[in-house]
């Protein structure tokens, strides 16, 4: 119930249309009940007798009189009939054009409702911290957005189709049933009790296993997408038949719980047929009995629309039973969507954040930071880089150069000390003011399944193709662009694919140029290049750097000698800072990783 309550906001502004719907609803299913009353006149005609229907039936009968009387007044037997069979069949095609108009509406409001959601989900994603993305499987999270939350669309289904529509057919049908003979329909009802027992013992073990079944169900997701995106680590290590044994496991596992699920949900119907089915044969037997109806038997006609009206209620009651299991299955895919809904944002801005500006100074001071809140990977770090200077940091592979630089777009805030710009800490500043201060240029260039022109202006969304060319020209991309199929058109494929390392690099070096941020982050951006990508990547950084205010990581040593200053860090404390004449002739841990660079026997491993 907390989860149907959450998700009833969400219907909201679908209430018009809901409301249309019940409307709909409501005159489909009664112009079902009315064309079975109007079976009896026809019948009578067909049948030609003019006798009463029966004792308990006069209501009915009276009914009939006022309404068909005048529609039948002055008419030969064959006209009489020919006038209901034009009843019965307008009657159908009003019936079934409501029934469309219905189905219509609910279609609106599931889309409606998934868009809500999806829209939400992706929202949320787009504040979680990024942590959350290093703990939890993109493929779990991809099958929540689009596969959970179809899913959740079924709490429509369930209530405006098989619950409403259905309940109106019930209620509709039980009057007609009522007005026959009130006696049949209590003995009709009598073991309705039962049914409702049976079928509530069947719906625990149900959303138990609906919701294990969400579960597998983002579980495959995820190994599926991990897997296609590792297509050539597994085909380089000849891993496919394992690949295969595992992912036949983890498709198996999900096959059995689908069946349980399944087993449950179908049971349902069968139940409740079993026991329709009964009750008609009690019916028609009791129907016979004067002494169960009330004095005389019912007459062919009256028995003939009890039992149609009998039957017809079959399926809305069965729709009925089976509207918990409906409901549990989509409510087990919402409490998948809640459950990531819930999870805590860490980009949301706080109050008295104000906008940031750049013009004097960035300081650290201070600085640790945690990833989980005990192993340290910053420890006491502090230095000012003032405007227009390349800062270098450098150190063993994990060191903590990456995290320090993270730290200044707040990817992730210090979890000791502090950092300033202008003397106005980083934590009081929006994220989106000071990111839009920086560019970044990292070693694992994102580029996104669009067109080169696309991929370039991607933070700088207005900018014309002319801006786009003159940066791609500065980057050293031009040449290479224009050798493409389609030049600035071409679709470079998911993460960009049909380029080489140096190409997406340029590319990179493009967006950020284009961007003209005041402040640079370089993270090993020459890194696994070979010679002439390396050279033409590094024309375009120095291109990149003139004028502005740089913090630059890089294992490849000679690429950083020019910096203002080189800082050293070591077991993520700053243990060394100068230029690099100072820190080579200080010695330490600068010395001995530019010695390994430089003068190390070939094939010798540097961090």
């Amino acid at each position: 119930m907390d989860v149907l309550r959450r998700l009833l906001p969400y219907l909201r502004p679908f209430r018009g249309q809901f409301l249309l719907g019940v409307i709909t609803t409501f005159l489909a299913s009664a112009l079902d009940g009315v064309m079975v009353v109007v079976l009896v006149p026809l019948l009578k005609h067909l049948f030609g007798t003019a006798g009463p229907l029966g004792t308990g039936s006069t209501r009915l009968e009276e009914l009939l009189d006022r309404v068909m009387d005048p529609l039948l007044a002055g008419a030969t037997p064959d006209q009489a009939v020919g006038r209901i069979v034009v009843i019965l069949v307008a009657g159908l095609l009003l019936k079934n054009l409501m029934g469309y108009a219905t189905s219509q509406i609910r279609v609106g409001i599931q889309e409606g409702l998934v868009r809500e959601l999806r829209v939400e989900l992706f929202d949320h994603l787009l504040v979680m911290p990024l942590g959350f993305f290093q703990r939890t499987r993109g493929g779990q999270l991809v099958s929540t957005v689009i596969t959970e939350v179809d899913q959740t669309k079924g709490v429509v289904t369930a209530s405006l189709t098989t619950f409403f529509e259905n309940l109106v057919l019930v209620g509709a049908t039980l009057v007609i049933l009522g007005l026959t003979s009130w006696r049949l329909t209590l003995v009709f009802l009598a073991a309705a009790p039962v049914l409702v027992v049976g079928i509530q013992v069947l719906l625990k073990r149900l959303r138990r296993h609906s919701r294990a079944r969400a579960k597998e169900r983002g579980s495959i997701t995820a190994q599926l997408a991990e897997r296609i995106g590792a297509i050539k680590l597994i085909r380089a290590y000849g891993a496919e038949a394992r690949e295969s044994e595992s992912f036949a496991r983890q498709a198996d596992a999900y096959r059995k719980r689908v069946l349980r699920t399944q087993r449950y949900s179908s049971l349902t119907s069968p139940v409740s047929e079993v026991f329709g089915g009964i009750m008609l044969v009690l019916v028609i037997w009791a129907a016979t009995k004067p002494g169960l109806v009330g004095g005389e038997p019912l007459s062919a006609e009256a028995t003939i629309v009890f039992l149609v009206a009998a039957l017809r209620l079959m399926r809305p009651l069965k729709a009925i039973t089976q509207f918990p299991a409906a409901l549990a299955l989509a409510l087990g895919s919402a409490e998948q969507v809640f459950a990531l809904l819930d999870a805590m944002p860490g980009e949301t801005p706080e109050p008295g954040e104000g906008e940031a500006a750049f013009s004097a100074a960035i300081t650290y001071e201070g600085v640790g930071f945690s990833y989980d809140g005990e192993s340290a990977v910053l420890r006491d770090v502090g230095f000012t880089l003032p405007r227009g200077q390349v800062f270098a940091l450098v150190g063993p592979s994990g060191a903590g150069k990456t995290t320090l630089a993270d730290l200044l777009p707040r990817f992730y805030d210090p979890t000791a000390g502090r950092i300033t710009m202008d003397g106005v800490p980083l934590t009081r500043l929006t994220r989106r003011s000071l990111r839009a201060l920086m560019g970044v240029v990292s070693q694992d260039t994102v580029l996104l399944n669009d067109t080169v022109h696309e991929n370039i202006a991607y933070g700088t969304p207005g900018a014309t193709r002319a801006e786009v060319e003159a940066a791609a020209r500065a980057a050293n991309a031009e040449e290479f662009i224009l050798g493409l199929p389609e030049r600035y058109d071409t679709m470079l494929g998911e993460r960009g694919t049909r380029l080489s390392g140096g190409q997406r690099q340029r590319i990179a070096i493009a967006r950020a140029l284009l961007r003209d941020p005041p402040i640079l982050i370089l993270d090993e951006a020459t890194s696994a290049l070979d010679t002439e990508s390396e050279r033409l990547v590094q024309q375009a950084i120095d291109r990149l750097m003139a004028d502005r205010t740089v913090l630059v990581i890089a294992h490849r040593l000679a690429t950083v000698r020019n910096a203002d200053q080189i800082l050293v860090l070591e077991d993520g404390r700053l243990v060394g800072r100068g230029t690099h004449e100072e820190l080579y002739a200080g010695g330490g841990t600068y010395r001995r990783l530019y010695d390994l660079q430089f003068h190390a026997p070939e094939g010798a491993a540097v961090g």
